[in-house]
């Protein structure tokens, strides 16, 4: 794997015909290149999150109008697993605005839910904040396929973004989900006010994690008015399918997955994505608490561009 920073930027930096033709034949020659993986992002527990992630509509820092939610029963978060699954979503993830896992009665209920999602035939995937070993061999122990912890940025630019944990804390957490057994979902998000180094940079620190992530979601920021990044620009969209498309040669067997922002992204950009190595979409009409594309549109994109979703 490509790890010193001017390989990958020699990677990114190359003609664009040139960059998709590579990523293109890295693609195919370990994933069906029809196939785009359906997966589904439910937030079983909202807001009042203690972080202070500039981000973000969940934290107890930023003035939004998002109206907080208790951690849900398991039974109403298995129904929503189960109309995912007949929606044809193979992977349910489930998202709880905590800034760490604490054991007790709430984190057993967690536990349950990855039991009785695991019994759907679904791959099951959290992101619960930080989790100590012990904690990760729970969730193991459960069922669960897949942890999801992003580093959201590069080392450099993270104390930007966020104060309440360091870039360590989310190497520690990283390192224990390994530990365990358990199958690493990390990425970042684009559009924070970061520059294209940093982007590059955060591919680097990807590259760096042993075993490499099995599942690397690339989101574009979704500005949320309460938010110190409410009035962030776009992601210039070329800058995104270059990104997408050198994750990709990085990171020749991950899930590639084109996350947050596609209500922002036109058709023809979101083919580009998948054109340039992502193999994954989320589906439904809420991504944790943001806007996202509804199933009969992911449907129809997909049936124009001659894709199908991929089998479990």
């Amino acid at each position: 794997m490509f790890s010193t920073i001017n390989r990958i930027t020699q990677i990114y930096q190359q003609p664009l015909p040139d960059l998709l033709f590579e990523a293109q034949r890295v693609h195919r020659e370990h994933h069906d290149p029809h196939a785009v993986q359906l997966c589904t992002l439910s937030s079983i527990k909202t807001g009042l999150c203690p972080e202070d992630c500039a981000y973000c509509s969940q934290s107890v820092h930023n003035k939004t109008e998002l109206a907080p939610q208790a951690l849900m029963d398991v039974e109403a978060v298995l129904a929503e697993a189960r109309a995912a699954k007949a929606a044809g979503s193979t992977r349910f993830c489930m998202g709880a605005a905590w800034r760490e896992v604490k054991d007790g009665p709430l984190f057993e209920r967690v536990l349950e839910m990855v039991r009785q999602v695991a019994d759907l035939d679904m791959e099951v995937c959290c992101t619960l904040g930080m989790l100590k070993p012990h904690q990760a061999e729970q969730l193991k122990t459960a069922g669960l396929t897949a942890y999801n912890h992003n580093l959201d940025t590069s080392p450099d630019y993270y104390s930007q973004i966020i104060s309440t944990r360091t870039y360590q804390d989310r190497l520690d957490t990283i390192r224990a989900v390994s530990a365990a057994g358990i199958s690493v979902c990390c990425g970042g998000i684009l559009g924070l006010g970061e520059s294209v180094e940093d982007r590059l940079s955060l591919l680097e620190a990807l590259a760096e994690l042993e075993p490499a992530p099995e599942s690397i979601p690339i989101n574009c920021l979704v500005p949320v008015k309460g938010t110190p990044l409410q009035d962030v620009p776009p992601v210039d969209p070329i800058e995104l399918v270059r990104t997408i498309a050198t994750t990709r040669i990085l990171f020749p067997k991950a899930m590639v997955r084109l996350s947050a922002g596609r209500m922002q992204m036109s058709d023809e950009l979101q083919a580009l994505c998948l054109l340039a190595g992502a193999n994954s979409i989320f589906t439904g009409p809420v991504l944790l608490t943001t806007p996202n594309p509804d199933r009969n549109y992911d449907q129809q994109l997909l049936s124009r561009l001659g894709m199908v979703p991929k089998p479990l």
